[in-house]
């Protein structure tokens, strides 16, 4: 089947078969590989890519129903050496420990932060009626919206902490706050 799949910003011509998922198209067809196949059943997020601005498990969508359609990867947000903002929080927050999960993190953020500025609400949204706006989003926010998303070595806090910079928050100080006292043992 010949279709045309519009992939960071260019039309890309591709001849597959109608049962490729849309992660196959991009790593085996279209050599863009930051895209990662984790569980390929759509349970951690690493293949998560950005559909018209909505994340997309692209694992479980089939490449042939992606035409007309606007695709992100990783690899399109930047803008010609310039990151984009999320990448750079990854980076400056230490979002990231083996880098697997990191692409579809970041896709995920991205798409986090559009939802809040549309009024999406969250399951821990207390006001369905007044969504958060992005300078409140709080911690319990950001983690249920990136919920979908597996970090396996456990780098969640520089998720978090990069998320919350690139929405113009503080992030916390990546020094822990740990308190030491001889009768009780270790305190934080």
């Amino acid at each position: 089947m010949n279709i045309i799949l519009n992939v960071n910003g260019e039309q890309r011509p591709l001849s597959i078969e109608p049962r490729v998922t849309l992660l196959d198209a991009l790593r085996e067809r279209l050599g863009l590989v930051g895209s990662k196949k984790g569980c390929d059943h759509g349970q951690c997020g690493a293949c998560t890519v950005l559909i018209d601005g909505q994340r997309v498990y692209s694992c479980l969508s089939l490449a042939v129903m992606q035409e007309d359609k606007k695709i992100v990867t990783i690899e399109g947000l930047a803008t010609g050496d310039t990151l984009h903002p999320m990448q750079t929080a990854f980076i400056e927050n230490d979002g990231f420990q083996c880098g697997y999960c990191t692409p579809g993190q970041i896709c995920a953020s991205v798409a986090l932060l559009e939802e809040v500025k549309r009024g999406c609400a969250s399951a821990v949204t207390s006001d369905l009626n007044t969504p958060p706006q992005l300078v409140e989003l709080s911690d319990a926010e950001i983690k249920e919206r990136l919920s979908g998303n597996l970090c396996r070595c456990s780098a969640y806090n520089g998720i978090v902490a990069a998320v919350q910079q690139a929405i113009g928050q503080k992030p916390p100080s990546p020094m822990a706050n740990v308190m030491v006292s001889e009768s009780q043992g270790i305190l934080a």
